[in-house]
């Protein structure tokens, strides 16, 4: 009986279409959260403070082997919280409460509910 050990595939290039359905597929995952942003689901509410697209950076975040990206939030209803990474997907369980980019009033307001 022979037992072999499995080699690593070699490098090859990448399909340009596949390329681009998996940018979609990471962008529909994602959602409307950028850096700034803040969204609500049934865990509490979150400002995105940064967006990953490295998947290498991504999976060790996550500590998942198929991570493709990753967000690093900070609960805005808990004083105190530290920021922490996620990769759960954007479902209609969550709710954009403000926009990346729309910050508007001055330095040192929250966010009203």
């Amino acid at each position: 009986m022979t037992v072999s050990m499995a080699q690593p595939l070699p490098a090859t290039q990448a399909d340009p279409a596949t390329l681009e359905a998996l940018r979609r597929v990471i962008d529909d995952q994602i959602g409307p959260r950028r850096r700034g942003a803040i969204y609500r689901n049934q865990d509490g509410m979150f400002e995105v403070l940064a967006l990953i697209r490295d998947p290498r950076q991504a999976r060790e975040l996550l500590r998942r082997r198929c991570a493709q990206w990753a967000l690093i939030v900070k609960d805005v209803l808990q004083p105190g919280a530290e920021p922490f990474a996620v990769g759960t997907v954007w479902t209609t369980s969550d709710h954009l409460v403000r926009e990346a980019g729309d910050v508007r009033g001055t330095a040192g307001q929250g966010v009203t509910l």
